[in-house]
């Protein structure tokens, strides 16, 4: 996504003007974790793409069943395995929940990597943190972190504006960054500097994804070890408690200290317990930046939330902090 899509600055793009290719794009369709339920918006999603100009290959598999899974560990791995040889532009998740994690061990991540290299842009969201660290780990290759075939493009009515915009970006080569304004935070009640000082970080691998996947990798072969990294986390249905216990989890592990920046997303869909007494998801992010000599920014759009941006895991982005402005650029990724 280009700092122009940032919900603060309307997508305004002239096609005259550039040499990218703007033609219709193959996508292909596979669901790697839980099983596809809402069928409709499944449908919806696909008929969105294809109203888009793009041609939709849809997985032989990909509306399988099995218990709570898109079909059993195999037919999933081999769904992952035609993704990579599809030769697709683009390789969309139908839908995340679970299902990654289980089947780490048998993906040919060298195969996906070669599938990568030769263009094939493998996206997706939540769960898909999983595959998308492990590939990192194992290869070093960049994949993004985006939206979803049902729960973005298969919404009722029309999808998020931005979140098109910054998957029309990828597909014609046109994202470059993403600009956002972050919460407006009181200074800090011991030193009274602002709660984000002004930053400028160069040449920082980008990662992250979902907190409670990315928590479980610890101490296992698929956590990529990133030092001078920025690393962003989102989450949805976590208690502050929790999302406060992952992260001591990171830091107890050594991860958050070698961080160069920590974004935080959205986090969604949670609801405050009486006996919170004022304990809040702001007080996480003030215990956090007690812990961490990096600075931890918030208000990142990306996360279980119509408003997502596209993120390539794996890149080599800057990242700079102006006041609430802040900005993650990565430039070209082709």
């Amino acid at each position: 996504m280009h700092d122009d899509h940032s919900p603060d600055h309307p997508h305004d793009h002239d096609h005259s003007q550039c040499s990218h290719d703007h033609g219709p794009k193959h996508i292909y369709i596979y669901s790697p974790s839980s099983a596809v339920r809402d069928k409709a918006a499944f449908k919806r999603g696909i008929a969105r793409l294809k109203a888009l100009g793009h041609e939709v290959e849809v997985d032989a598999d990909a509306l399988a069943t099995h218990t709570r899974f898109a079909g059993d560990d195999d037919t999933r791995l081999a769904a992952i395995h035609r993704a990579a040889a599809s030769g697709a532009d683009v390789a969309l998740i139908s839908r995340g929940g679970y299902g990654l994690s289980r089947i780490l061990p048998g993906i040919r991540y060298k195969a996906v990597a070669k599938a990568i290299a030769g263009g094939t842009r493998f996206v997706g969201v939540s769960d898909f943190t999983a595959f998308q660290l492990a590939l990192l780990a194992k290869t070093g290759a960049t994949s993004w972190a985006g939206p979803s075939l049902g729960a973005d493009f298969g919404v009722a009515g029309e999808p998020d504006d931005i979140m098109e915009a910054c998957f029309d970006d990828l597909l014609t080569g046109h994202g470059e960054g993403t600009g956002w304004r972050m919460n407006n935070e009181k200074p800090s009640p011991t030193t009274g500097k602002p709660a984000v000082p002004d930053v400028y970080v160069k040449s920082a691998t980008l990662w992250g994804g979902n907190l409670s996947v990315l928590a479980t990798l610890v101490g296992t072969p698929y956590l990529p070890a990133i030092k001078g990294g920025v690393l962003f986390l989102e989450d949805v249905h976590e208690h502050p408690y929790r999302i406060e216990r992952m992260l001591t989890q990171l830091l107890h592990a050594g991860v958050l200290a070698q961080q160069k920046a920590v974004v935080l997303g959205q986090f969604t869909n949670f609801k405050l317990a009486p006996h919170d007494k004022g304990y809040k998801l702001q007080s996480v992010v003030d215990w956090l930046r007690s812990r961490i000599k990096a600075p931890v920014l918030t208000n990142l759009p990306f996360g279980h939330v119509e408003t997502k941006v596209l993120l390539p895991v794996g890149a080599t982005v800057s990242l700079s902090v102006e006041q609430r402005d802040a900005l993650i650029y990565w430039g070209h990724q082709h």
